[in-house]
């Protein structure tokens, strides 16, 4: 799906090469869609075209275009697409459940507009592309990973140039990430979901509301690894507000 060696625009480089910038960013960002001319973003190309923003800008703006909310932020479960923006947009795959926890509270809690600039405004991020490297596939070097772990899970994420990010819908890494576990490479028959051995987590809500009788209240939820993306969905639609997800022994 995404490019493992580097792109730069430089001040001197031509249309030609803006363009295979552009190209770049919208395969990179969009998850390697087929984009028509009349989705083609054309104001920020013609921005970028002119120099009036740089290409981190550019890719910030692909980030939160309708193209992508469609396809990540309102198609997929939360955990999807907070594994999916940590591909498109730092090249990498979660480390850590501390990482996802983070951004699904504020993606939650701040909304969508701040879940995409945390990524892009991050030091991280500047560190590895600046203002005009295209984001690319950093998961399978060493500068990318500071677990080794992430070597695997970028391989769950990323399968290859024919792949489409929006044709998953379901997260590829929930379970690995939140037991800290390594990803199999190579599915497996074997599991243990639903074993005594399957970690659990605390996810604190504020101003919920379930059931009858109808009410706003502060409420804990117990689960399983495998079984968070459906409670996170369920809160979302009850307008619940994710306070804190934690791992409990």
């Amino acid at each position: 799906m995404a490019s493992s060696t580097s792109l730069e625009l430089w001040p001197t480089s031509g249309l030609d090469e803006v363009q295979t910038v552009i190209r770049a960013v919208y395969k990179q960002v969009l998850g390697n869609p087929h984009v028509m001319d009349s989705e083609r973003l054309v104001t920020l190309e013609s921005q970028l075209c002119d120099r009036s923003i740089s290409v981190r800008e550019f890719v910030r703006g692909v980030a939160k275009s309708a193209f992508y909310s469609a396809r990540y932020f309102e198609s997929c479960a939360p955990y999807r697409f907070v594994e999916l923006n940590f591909l498109h947009l730092l090249g990498r795959a979660p480390q850590d459940q501390r990482e996802v926890s983070e951004h699904i509270v504020r993606c939650v809690a701040e909304g969508y507009d701040a879940e995409i600039d945390s990524y892009i405004d991050s030091s991280e991020y500047q560190d590895a592309f600046g203002e005009n490297v295209v984001p690319y596939n950093r998961g399978k070097n060493s500068e990318g990973n500071a677990k080794q772990v992430g070597y695997n899970r970028i391989f769950a994420l990323d399968r290859g140039p024919a792949q489409v990010d929006s044709a998953v819908g379901a997260s590829q890494l929930v379970y690995a990430v939140a037991t800290n576990s390594a990803t199999a490479i190579k599915a497996s028959s074997a599991s243990v979901i639903g074993s005594g051995t399957e970690k659990r987590f605390k996810i604190v809500v504020s101003g919920s509301k379930f059931d009858s009788p109808r009410r706003v209240s502060a409420t804990e939820y117990i689960v399983s690894a495998s079984k968070m993306t459906p409670q996170i969905q369920r809160i979302n639609r009850t307008s619940g507000k994710i306070v804190s997800i934690t791992e409990i022994s």
